[in-house]
């Protein structure tokens, strides 16, 4: 009996670090191994940045953006493993529009992409490179434009944008609470990201009248998603009621019925 148990024990030792999330088993990305170690923007820097960005929330790692092995230390940064390093300055949009496909095309469309080549702002410029923070209008700050040119143009793009911004914070709040509480939200989630995704490609063309023309098609599109959130709230609320009920009468039915018992009891 002891054997079996301590065989049991073994395998589960020898299984846990395989079922641990891959984010938390850093042993599995020798970049993060070998650059956690190192000191300066080399080592310790990017790696604390990284781990802070909405890339490490999903899942992004090193690899993913840089290329390489991140489970060979040996050839971890060879060509032959697919490394690609750290890209020119007017590689940027490129090298992020691997994944970020249609914000690439309306970035190169606007003035911004058009200035690429005589040192206007790439991605990294705005978003970072490897503290890379979560998409909002909060990005579109005084301090962050005013390096290039004024805050004027962009504070009345951020004003133009902000009520759709806000319908979509709701909206997400809304259907966090549905999934909180059992429903299936894998459609609202879908249609929510497709728009979503639409309405980041439209402020990155930094056209104030692209942007007044296309937002209102965009806030159509987020009240159907808010009115199919309704319905299903309604239907939820009306689940409660139903149950509540449920519950009272159950209650009420035993009260009736130790009420009959007393009474049997009371005629012996």
């Amino acid at each position: 009996m002891k054997k079996l148990t301590f065989i049991g024990l073994l395998v589960i030792v020898t299984l846990l670090p395989a079922l641990a999330p891959s984010s938390a088993r850093a042993s599995d990305n020798v970049c993060i191994d070998c650059h956690g170690g190192l000191a300066g923007e080399l080592g310790e820097i990017p790696v604390a940045q990284w781990q802070t960005s909405i890339h490490a929330t999903h899942r992004i790692a090193c690899h993913d953006c840089h290329g390489g092995d991140p489970t060979d230390y040996v050839k971890a940064m060879t060509a032959e493993r697919g490394f690609i390093g750290v890209p020119e300055y007017n590689e940027v949009p490129a090298f992020c529009g691997r994944c970020h496909v249609g914000l690439e095309e309306d970035y190169r469309a606007s003035l911004h992409g058009q200035l690429l080549d005589a040192g206007g702002p790439n991605c990294v410029l705005c978003h970072g490179n490897h503290a890379v923070e979560r998409a909002s209008i909060e990005l579109i700050n005084e301090q962050s434009c005013t390096r290039c040119h004024s805050y004027d143009r962009p504070a009345e793009v951020k004003e133009e944008i902000r009520s759709t911004e806000e319908m979509l914070t709701a909206l997400e709040t809304s259907i966090a609470s549905l999934y909180r509480v059992g429903i299936d939200t894998a459609r609202l989630q879908d249609d929510l990201f497709a728009t979503r995704n639409n309405f980041r490609r439209l402020f990155h063309s930094v056209d104030i009248e692209k942007i007044r023309a296309e937002t209102q098609q965009i806030e159509d599109d987020l009240g159907q998603t808010r009115a199919t959130i309704a319905e299903l709230e309604e239907s939820l609320g009306n689940r409660k009621l139903a149950g509540g009920a449920l519950v009272l009468l159950l209650l009420l039915g035993g009260v009736i019925a130790l009420l009959i018992r007393r009474s049997y009891h009371d005629e012996e």
